[in-house]
């Protein structure tokens, strides 16, 4: 793949790299309603632990980002695919998708499962939800309630 997106402005460049500054990474997440709590060290620690990042970048500034946790063989689960409002329909997030379904490492995964609040996008490169399964147990809702 080339290694950037031509678009109007700025070409984006795209990177796998997991050792950038994750300040610049919850700058990202403060603007989505799924992620605008996440700290700065649980972003750092969730980068040192993730098996593939794709980041998008003008200049200097993160403007994009995915990642994936898996065995590389039969599953994985692609998180957190994100792209900074002022740089949305651009095609960077179908690029970071992209991106993740061809990456070397992940040629021989069977499936690549995820979660999404947007099907159409994913649907549109060829994700598809009738072979969706699966079931989520959430730490915070199974907590005990203080009385």
């Amino acid at each position: 793949m080339p290694p950037a997106l031509k678009t109007d402005q700025h070409p984006i460049t795209f990177s796998d790299r997991n050792d950038f500054d994750a300040a610049q990474l919850i700058h990202l997440y403060r603007q989505a309603p799924w992620a605008k709590h996440r700290a700065l060290e649980q972003a750092q620690a969730m980068l040192a632990k993730t098996d593939v990042v794709i980041s998008a970048w003008d200049g200097t500034r993160l403007v994009g980002f995915g990642r994936v946790l898996t065995d590389y063989v039969f599953r994985a689960s692609i998180w957190d695919v994100i792209v900074d409002r002022e740089y949305q329909k651009r095609k960077i997030g179908t690029e970071i998708v992209r991106r993740i379904l061809d990456h070397p490492t992940l040629q021989h995964v069977e499936l690549f499962w995820l979660c999404t609040r947007m099907p159409g996008f994913y649907e549109r490169l060829g994700f598809s939800a009738k072979e969706q399964t699966g079931m989520v147990w959430s730490r915070k809702k199974s907590e005990p309630q203080a009385s």
